[in-house]
Parts: C-alpha cells; sequence; structure tokens
C-alpha cells in the first residue's frame, strides 16, 4: 500500500511538474496523493464491482441450468418409476396366468393319473405290468401308488425283474 501511495505521489508530481513546477506543502501533497488514491481505487472498486456482478449473473445462469438438469432428471426419474411399476403389475399378471396354467396342468394330470388308475385297475395284471413297464417310470410309480397293493403286487410279479425292482425302489423312495 505505501508503494501504491509513493507511485502515485511520484507520478502526480511528474505530471504536475511538466505543467509547470509547483511547489507543493506536505499536506497538499498528502491531500492530492489520498485524492489520487482515492479516484484509483474506486475505479478498481468499479471494475470489481462489475468483475463481480458478471460473476455473480454466470452462476446465476449455471445454477438455473443446474436446476433445470435437476428438475429433467427428476421428470425422468418419475416417468422411469412409473413405467417400472408398468411392468411389474404387468409381470404380476403374467405370473397369475402361468401359476394358473401350471394349476390346471397339475390338477389335469390328476385327472388323468385317476383315469389311468381306474383304467388299470380294470385290466388284466398281464397287461397292466406291460402297460406299465413302457410308461415313463415316474407315471408308473404315481399309478402304482393308488392301485390296490394287491393287484400292485401281482403286476410287479409280472413285470420284467430289472424293470419291477427299479419302479419298486422308486416307490419306496417316495413313501419316504
Amino acid at each position: 500500500m505505501k508503494k501504491l501511495f509513493f507511485f502515485l505521489g511520484l507520478l502526480i508530481f511528474v505530471l504536475g511538474a511538466k505543467d509547470e513546477k509547483k511547489i507543493f506543502t506536505q499536506a497538499e501533497f498528502d491531500k492530492k496523493v489520498e485524492a489520487e488514491v482515492n479516484r484509483q481505487v474506486d475505479l478498481i472498486k468499479k471494475k470489481s464491482i462489475s468483475t463481480l456482478s458478471k460473476e455473480l449473473l454466470a452462476k446465476e445462469r449455471d445454477l438455473k441450468e443446474k436446476e433445470e438438469k435437476l428438475k429433467n432428471r427428476q421428470e425422468q426419474v418419475i416417468l422411469g418409476e412409473q413405467a417400472l411399476l408398468k411392468k411389474i403389475g404387468e409381470f404380476d399378471e403374467t405370473k397369475k396366468k402361468i401359476i394358473g396354467c401350471v394349476e390346471d396342468n397339475r390338477g389335469n394330470e390328476q385327472m388323468r393319473i385317476k383315469q389311468l388308475v381306474d383304467v388299470i385297475s380294470n385290466m388284466k395284471p398281464q397287461k397292466a405290468a406291460d402297460l406299465l413297464s413302457v410308461q415313463e417310470s415316474g407315471i408308473s410309480v404315481k399309478l402304482i401308488e393308488r392301485i390296490d397293493p394287491q393287484k400292485a403286487s401281482k403286476i410287479f410279479n409280472l413285470m420284467d425283474k430289472e424293470v419291477s425292482a427299479r419302479l419298486q425302489k422308486q416307490y419306496l423312495n417316495m413313501q419316504k
């Protein structure tokens, strides 16, 4: 700050000396220096205020842009949530339909097994043994499980030994 005063004083002195040689008292010199310093500070303040105002306006614009981006982002999130909820609803509906189909299939399978049990129960043991020997082992075991135990033992005795052993093993494992 002292350097600034000195520089300004020297500047005034030099400028004043070019026009005419004036002799200043110390008080006049101090007043002139102070006036010039105040003038320079005011210029700097004005420049700083305008620069500060520009910076504030730029920051305000940036904040508004960021606020707009946040609003857009929030709208996108809300739309995404709505779409997700819609998809979840559709998924639930599809799941209910699939579960309904699976339950229908189970019911139909139980009905078909019951019908086959009735058919096999009315067959002669040899024909029943031949039929169950060529069926899938899981189905055969389900059928044998529902047949009268005496008839099932006759059917097992009339089957091929390997097939009978395999089916009996599965039947016993199913009973556990």
